[in-house]
């Protein structure tokens, strides 16, 4: 079914009878798992909560005070003394209603809100509630263009088996531009079906807007969408030139109209904290060991590096296809894309193909070493979403229409790999650079330990390993149950599939065994783990304590 176009808009139920216990096994795995150890001081995380604890209690956006009252961490910017966090401001203001009303619980006063509270609340409710709400879309435009039971594939897959899952656990700004990047696509691609009206750019525009408050990278993907929001009103060919511009021109202006409060937000926000508008706080590193990495180039990009290039994605420690294979699929279905006739495949053709140079020359030529402990190539979880359409068509092609068996089977086995490696490092989602691999050098060790992910089960007394081996079994439910769907939609010949799935987990659990070296560093990372540990073996953690 490579049908690019549909006429009407699927249908809005998410959950059906046949995939209800698949879905609510992600919203299980989402809602449940709380991957933070507060010895690690999580950087990219505290930075942002400990500006929203100065917003509430000193009414100020420079957090020194709060580092003196809450403790010191990392990720930050000084100029003229004062500290402020180095990222986009916008989950720093969102979580401040949040905190707001954990102090009115907590009785009020400076330390009425402990820091796991905090960070659990503001996760659940601005990264992990906002990415399922991202699947219901996410299914609902893969629908229009391939079978219900692929789009039921892919939708979990890219739930459970990619960088969704790992930056939705986390309070960092990389799931929460994918859901606001892909919004304004969705706005996008409705406009272009014909199913919202000129008002859809506003609304395009304003997720557009706030996806750069959100992470400055976003950029990237808003330049490709900016193109891909071009292309059908210049494609207009029953219109004369001149109407064409005046039509593109209105679109833009809505679109900046919806872009204007944000955007001028963030240059108000710039100007006070480092006295210019268009100056982020990458300018003013606080740590000497990171300035560097962002000199020379914009915001530190220079040109490429193959070597970056590859580690980003093929990496054996934290490979973007290396824990997401389901994701090379991929590269066959923009092919497919590419190959389709005029209209809307067309667009999305080239919204993907911009994507692709802007994303690899990025992870290219930024500092590797940069990354931190990071579970991928967290800057690339804004294009992760976008790569489902190809992925599906693929998947479609070759399991569903044209019923090819042994490479649905292997492209369904990459599905069913991808939840188990994602999935498993996501409840993790601390990866010391010093390992040689994050499944086994790390990953599967701390779970033969008993040191499972602290989850919310274990906050209301079910102790690890039982809580955390719980999420760990639904996360190998849903790969199960992504499994026999796919091999339930070949009408014969399912022998060859099963054979060819196995082939491929096969291939990529043994090449990651092989690239393990489990030496000194690989045993002091678990070490350094384990000692960090919230929920240890036997332990119960309290919810309203820091500890």
């Amino acid at each position: 079914m490579c049908d690019y176009h549909a006429p009407a808009m699927p249908s809005p139920v998410f959950f059906t009878r046949t995939t209800y216990v698949l879905y609510a096994a992600v919203v299980l795995v989402y809602v449940l798992s709380f991957p933070y150890h507060p010895a690690l001081r999580s950087p990219n995380e505290l930075c942002r909560l400990w500006q929203t604890r100065a917003l509430v209690e000193y009414r100020t956006l420079e957090i020194n005070r709060a580092l003196r009252d809450y403790g010191w961490v990392g990720d930050l910017s000084v100029k003229d003394g004062r500290y402020y966090p180095s990222k986009a401001p916008l989950l720093s203001f969102a979580a401040v209603p949040i905190y707001v009303v954990l102090k009115a619980i907590g009785g009020g006063g400076r330390h009425a809100v402990p820091e796991l509270p905090q960070v659990f609340w503001s996760r659940l409710l601005l990264t992990v509630l906002p990415t399922l709400w991202m699947l219901v879309y996410l299914r609902r435009f893969l629908l229009a263009h391939v079978a219900p039971a692929t789009a039921d594939l892919v939708v979990p897959t890219y739930a459970l088996g990619s960088l969704a899952l790992n930056y939705a656990l986390a309070f960092m700004a990389h799931q929460a531009t994918a859901v606001l990047v892909f919004a304004a696509f969705y706005a996008l691609w409705r406009i272009e079906r014909g199913e919202l009206g000129a008002r859809g750019y506003v609304v395009a525009g304003a997720f557009a807007g706030a996806s750069i408050a959100c992470e400055y990278t976003a950029a990237l993907p808003i330049v490709a969408l900016c193109v891909y929001a071009a292309l059908p009103l210049l494609r207009a060919r029953v219109e004369p030139w001149p109407r064409r511009f005046a039509r593109l021109g209105q679109a833009g202006l809505l679109a900046a109209l919806g872009a204007s409060p944000f955007l001028i937000g963030l240059c108000w926000y710039h100007q006070v904290a480092f006295g210019h508008p268009l100056v982020s706080g990458y300018k003013y590193l606080a740590d000497a060991a990171y300035q560097g990495w962002h000199v020379g180039g914009f915001l530190g990009i220079r040109l490429p590096s193959g070597q970056a290039l590859l580690l980003s994605f093929f990496s054996p420690l934290r490979g973007l296809f290396t824990h997401a294979p389901w994701l090379l699929l991929s590269l066959p279905g923009m092919a497919l894309l590419g190959r389709a006739g005029p209209g809307q495949s067309r667009s999305m053709f080239w919204l993907l193909l911009l994507q692709l140079v802007g994303y690899a020359y990025f992870t290219s030529s930024f500092a590797y070493d940069s990354w931190g402990w990071t579970a991928g190539p967290r800057h690339l979880t804004p294009w992760v979403p976008f790569l489902a359409l190809p992925a599906a068509l693929a998947l479609d092609r070759w399991l569903v229409t044209a019923q090819r068996p042994w490479l649905g089977g292997f492209a369904l086995g990459l599905c069913v790999l991808s939840i188990v490696l994602s999935g498993s490092l996501a409840v993790i989602n601390y990866v010391p650079p010093s390992l040689s691999t994050a499944i086994f050098g790390l990953v599967v060790p701390l779970m033969r330990a008993g040191y499972f992910s602290p989850t919310v089960l274990g906050f209301l007394g079910l102790a690890n390993p039982a809580s955390g081996a719980l999420i760990w079994g639904l996360m190998l439910s849903a790969a199960g149950w992504v499994w026999w769907l796919g091999l339930r939609t070949l009408r014969g010949r399912r022998g060859v599939a099963l054979a060819s799935s196995l082939a491929a987990i096969g291939l990529g659990v043994g090449l990651l065994a092989l690239a393990t070296r489990g030496d000194a560093r690989d045993l002091r990372a678990q070490h350094q783990l384990r000692r960090a540990w919230l929920a240890p073996p036997g332990s119960v953690p309290r919810f309203w304590s820091d500890r």
